[in-house]
Order: structure tokens, then C-alpha cells, then sequence
């Protein structure tokens, strides 16, 4: 039995995929969303809360964690673990789970949208921001092998944790590229933004023309951090977003490496599924402030699919949004099992 939910959005029409589910499963997956997540607390940092993220394990991220806050380790989210099984016989569950307060997931070659909630929800997106950065920088065909250096402006932003490369460091176009999209830099970014010609203010001028040219309707952009929350989207918006960046070799190649190794300096990604076995990441972007909360954005692989994920806000134990993205893994593998199945009898 098939099951379809017809749904508008903005101008066109989208359908939530509920395909080959049993009656109350389908209806079980239509109230089961859990309510909106509270807003972060003041001052919040992953690393303050938990310190047993990957980030936060290593460098910097493990000594301000620690010392400037004296942060003990939370809870891991039992999904997010390296082992979590990827298959569920109980989707309805899985969904109801999900602890991001905005989520789509959408099939990029198809549109379809398998399952979404408050997708057209305006909000800000931190760092998810810098895959839009990165994409402009790729467009103007900038030299990556341009040497440039590390200057204090670059060095000066509202992060709460310190920048890595020191002032007078010398990189290239292509390492700070691959530090802004591995670790998430923000001086990397800001490097980049300040060499961008006609500097930063014209590549946020840049970003918002991209973001309009990629019909992302809902979005804004004021700097190539995302520290600002004036940077804002939606998720229907950054599903278009990081399908522009997955089928950019560079981008892909720099967003899904496990860590990028310069000046002696291991930086490390910060999404913790990269690299897994059964995660096929296509491009991968994270973000965290106190107001946009835990956010993750990926297209992956799934069977013959690409899908674009997207997960903002999400609420819960030490690296829930990555215990999302296994929970929106397992209902599609759920799904994917159904038609194999089907297709067999």
C-alpha cells in the first residue's frame, strides 16, 4: 500500500515520501515529530557541553573545552556512535527520535522529498554558511596556489574558541580553503574573504547573488563565517546549496576529507560520520552557534539516491545531529529494503 502526503511549498508542490509503509506506520510518522527544541543556553559552545565531540577531543577544541570552562564529558548520542546499526524494521520510531527541531530530507535528482519539518523555517545556519564562501571562491577561479598570509583582522572574530593559525603563517588559497570546509577555521575564511577581489564586502555581495542564481529564495548572507545570525536560510534553501557544492570535485574532495595536515598542524573534520564505512558523503558541512544550535548539512549516496540532508537545531546528548543523520539513514535503508523486496516477488 502506497501512501503519499501533498504538501505545499512556496510555489511548488512537493510530496512527503512515505512509500510502502503500512497504514499506521504512515500515520505514526505524520504526528510522531517531537516539538520544537528549546534555544540553546547562553554562551553555548559544543565543546563547553560536550567535550567528548571529535572537535573537541583534539588541539584547541579539547584545552578550551577543559580549562576555560571546566566542561565534564556528556553523554555521547547512542546513535551517533561508530558502530549504530543503519537499518531499522521501525521507522515511525526513528523519526520520532530525530532530537534537530528543522529537518528535509530530499532525493536531488528527483526533488522528492522523502520527509521534512518546519523546512521553510528562516533561521540562522552558523558555519554551514562557509559552503557558500568556498563556492563563490571556487566560481572566481582564484589561483589556489597563491601563498597568503595569516594578518591579526583575520584573526579577530566572536568565536568563543580561539583561531589555530597564528598571525604571520603562510598558506596557500587551497589549504585555507580546506581548513575553512574541514575544521570549520573561521580565520581561514576570513583570509580568504579579505584576499577575495574587492575584498570581503564583495564576496558577500557575491555569496548573496550565488545564493539568488541557486533559487535559494530564503537566504542571506552579511559575512563568510557564520558567526553572524544574520546569517539565515531554510532548510529547502541549503538543499540546493550543498547539492551546488557536491558537484564542485574541490569542494566535495575538501568538505568529506577525515583531516587536512599543514605547518605541522592536524585540523580534523568536523562531522564525525565522515570516513565511516556505509557513508558514502558526497559533501558534508557542520555549524554550531548559540542561536542556530547543532546543525549539519550533507548529500550522500544512498543506493542509487543522492539525498540531501539537512539538520538544524538539534537538541539532545554530545553529537545528536549526527545521531539524526544515522535515524534519517535508517528510515531510508528501511525504505530502500521495501522496494528490493517488492521488486522481487
Amino acid at each position: 500500500m502506497q501512501i503519499a502526503v501533498s504538501t505545499s511549498i512556496q510555489s511548488s508542490r512537493r510530496v512527503v515520501w512515505l512509500a510502502m509503509f503500512p497504514a499506521t506506520v504512515a500515520l505514526a510518522l505524520g504526528t510522531a515529530w517531537p516539538t520544537a527544541a528549546p534555544a540553546q543556553v547562553a554562551n553555548f559552545h559544543p565543546c563547553n557541553s560536550q567535550p567528548s565531540l571529535p572537535i573537541c577531543k583534539y588541539g584547541y577544541g579539547k584545552r578550551v573545552a577543559m580549562k576555560r570552562w571546566g566542561a565534564k564529558p556528556a553523554p555521547l548520542d547512542p546513535d551517533a556512535v561508530a558502530k549504530a546499526t543503519l537499518i531499522t524494521r521501525n521507522p515511525a520510531e526513528e523519526i520520532k527520535n530525530i532530537k534537530s527541531s528543522t529537518v528535509i530530507v530530499q532525493d536531488v535528482d528527483t526533488l522528492e522529498v522523502l520527509f521534512a519539518r518546519q523546512e521553510n523555517v528562516v533561521r540562522p545556519i552558523a558555519s554551514i554558511t562557509k559552503l557558500m564562501m568556498a563556492l563563490v571562491v571556487v566560481d572566481r577561479h582564484l589561483p589556489m596556489d597563491e601563498m597568503i598570509n595569516i594578518v591579526t583582522e583575520d584573526r579577530q572574530s566572536e568565536s568563543e574558541l580561539p583561531a589555530r593559525l597564528a598571525v604571520g603563517a603562510r598558506l596557500s588559497r587551497s589549504d585555507l580553503l580546506h581548513l575553512a570546509l574541514v575544521a570549520s577555521e573561521n580565520s581561514a575564511a576570513k583570509a580568504l574573504a579579505r584576499t577575495y577581489p574587492g575584498g570581503a564586502s564583495a564576496l558577500v555581495d557575491a555569496m548573496n547573488t550565488k545564493a539568488q542564481s541557486l533559487g535559494m529564495v530564503d537566504s542571506k548572507f552579511v559575512g563568510p563565517t557564520g558567526l553572524s545570525n544574520e546569517n539565515v536560510s531554510s532548510a529547502t534553501d541549503l538543499v540546493k546549496l550543498v547539492h551546488a557544492v557536491a558537484q564542485q570535485p574541490l569542494l566535495r574532495q575538501f568538505s568529506t576529507d577525515p583531516k587536512h595536515e599543514v605547518n605541522g598542524q592536524t585540523f580534523r573534520n568536523t562531522n564525525m560520520l565522515v570516513g565511516r564505512p556505509n557513508w558514502n558523503i558526497m559533501a558534508s558541512k557542520t555549524g554550531t552557534t548559540r542561536l542556530a544550535g547543532d546543525c549539519l548539512v550533507m548529500q550522500i549516496q544512498l543506493g542509487e539516491r543522492k539525498l540531501a540532508i539537512v539538520l538544524l537545531n538539534s537538541q539532545g546528548q554530545s553529537g545528536s545531529r549526527f545521531g539524526d543523520a544515522v535515524r534519517v539513514q535508517r528510515v531510508v535503508n528501511n525504505q530502500i529494503s521495501a522496494e528490493l523486496a517488492l521488486a522481487a516477488q
